[in-house]
């Protein structure tokens, strides 16, 4: 079925593109100071919009439930919608096209369009989880890993299209707005599920698809650093990001020429085999027919080995496991806090006097891309010798050094200590993200897995409005001149209690993980 094949790798394709837009959430830092001063806002109101895009994360199971009962292209459709609505009333708004907007307006805008990217983020984890169900852990890590370049694709565009510095805010919200609409009609008739009969053997497919987004991550960091940034056009970044994405449809052409050209084969050794009469043939054609039939069983029963979960639940039984707690607090114990680390990056870089900023979120992006390709780098390298690497202990080894570097960040305040640490937390982060979406379906199920792990990234929200309310609270009290701090002991205090509650999601994480071994050993 060289149609389905090909299909197949078409909707991993589509999957990926949608995902590098739909991250329009992470560009909020680049146009966040130009925003309040068009809209007159305290660093309070700032803060709270900053916020706002993971509220709409609380109403994410809205998506895992519209996922069960409507068809997943509806579904996509829905969410690049709520974005359009959400930043395209802003962009009207900056514009003067209206002008009857509060700050509580803006405030919900925000939120709904940051649900919406739940709803693209559900269909692109259903479609990889059922489309690649026996190597469902490189595809989702590919695709997600994708959200960490959304930054730098939509920084491209702005600062190909701009032409006044003073508009990049309304231009920000106008491709926020439209970016993932026109992609999500693009993707929309080849994201759905895909029946390609028995498995198929697709690492050597992965392991060019793994070869193609790594060297887009090294352009992209290439070309957004250095001498490289200064002296080329923006349209070269722009050319360049454009060739990567188009150059994954490779796979899907060639899939799709090797399958006709397989049907090209299969249908003249028929002719032939028709052709002789002896029935020394025809035994050994039936004994060849035979064995195919036994591998296709075998492969069936090992990919059907490979997609079990330790069980199959709704959100109201997972609810009442503990395993789902030990689970809810590692996460928010671990990518939570990282993500609160990034979304304060550029005040704890101020606090320290380092004036490179910008450089400084580059290089956190550039290396949470790389911590979502974990999983697919895991699952390639183990996938030959049937090993199952467990999720929660995979977790709890990504934490560790995440711990380390905010105690680190205490004692030592050198610029070195904070790119390095940055890195670190950054790649933890970006990891343990991407691995959380396989380990809620190993250990919950696939038939539910829209609705819980959007109950799961619920924490999000909960967790940046804790730890950055501790953080924010913890840095008026150190505040000095109009509330400024600088110095070390700005963030001590809140770096010796964010790398506590590290250390303590890593014993979460290693209890989950003892808790859970038994079904993970069977797996090997």
């Amino acid at each position: 079925m060289p149609r389905s094949t090909a299909l197949q790798w078409l909707s991993l394709v589509g999957i990926i593109w949608l995902q590098s837009v739909n991250g329009t959430n992470s560009n909020f830092p680049a146009y966040s100071s130009q925003l309040k001063q068009l809209l007159s806002l305290s660093q309070l109101q700032l803060n709270n919009l900053a916020l706002a895009s993971d509220v709409g994360k609380l109403f994410g199971w809205l998506a895992g439930i519209a996922a069960i009962y409507l068809p997943l292209w509806l579904v996509l459709l829905i969410g690049s919608t709520l974005g359009f609505i959400g930043y395209g009333l802003q962009y009207l708004f900056l514009t003067h096209y209206i002008t009857f907007l509060s700050y509580w307006h803006i405030f919900f805008l925000t939120v709904l369009a940051g649900n919406g990217i739940c709803w693209i983020n559900t269909v692109c984890y259903v479609v990889a989880i059922n489309n690649f169900p026996y190597h469902r852990q490189a595809a989702v890590g590919l695709t997600t890993s994708y959200l960490g370049l959304s930054a730098v694709i939509y920084t491209a565009a702005v600062g190909a299209f701009s032409s006044k510095p003073s508009q990049r805010a309304e231009e920000y919200m106008l491709f926020n707005s439209i970016f993932p609409l026109v992609v999500s009609v693009i993707a929309a008739p080849f994201v759905r599920h895909i029946d390609t009969g028995k498995p198929k053997k697709v690492e050597h497919g992965f392991f060019v698809v793994l070869m193609i987004t790594i060297a887009t991550g090294i352009y992209a960091v290439t070309s957004s650093l250095g001498p490289i940034s200064r002296k080329s056009s923006p349209w070269f970044k722009v050319v360049g990001l454009g060739g990567c994405l188009t150059a994954l449809l490779i796979i899907p052409m060639a899939e799709f020429m090797v399958g006709i050209l397989e049907e090209k084969c299969h249908i003249n050794r028929e002719r032939r085999v028709c052709d002789l009469t002896t029935d020394a043939d025809e035994v050994d054609d039936h004994q060849d027919v035979e064995n195919r039939i036994k591998d296709q069983d075998n492969d069936i029963v090992e990919g059907k080995q490979e997609i079990c979960a330790m069980e199959d639940i709704g959100v109201k039984l997972m609810l009442k496991r503990l395993n789902f707690w030990l689970y809810f607090f590692t996460y928010i114990s671990g990518a939570t806090l990282g993500l609160v680390y990034l979304n304060n990056l550029g005040q704890i870089a101020e606090s320290r006097g380092y004036a490179r900023t910008s450089s400084l979120v580059s290089l956190a992006s550039a290396f949470v891309f790389f911590g979502r390709l974990l999983p697919s780098i895991l699952d390639y390298a183990y996938s030959r010798s049937k090993c199952m690497v467990p999720g929660p202990a995979t977790i709890a080894v990504a934490m560790l050094p995440m711990a380390t570097a905010f105690f680190l960040l205490v004692i030592n305040g050198s610029n070195l200590s904070l790119h390095i640490c940055t890195a670190i937390i950054g790649y933890s982060t970006g990891a343990i993200t991407a691995i959380s979406v396989t380990t809620t379906t190993e250990l919950f199920g696939p038939n539910n897995f829209g609705v819980n792990h959007n109950v799961v990234v619920a924490n999000i929200p909960l967790g940046s409005f804790l730890f950055g309310g501790l953080a924010a609270l913890l840095y008026r009290t150190q505040g000095h001149e109009h509330g400024r701090c600088l110095g070390l002991q700005c963030y001590s205090m809140t770096f010796l209690i964010w790398g506590s509650l590290c250390s303590l999601g890593v014993v979460l994480a290693l209890v989950l993980h003892f808790r859970t071994r038994k079904f993970y050993l069977q797996r090997l």
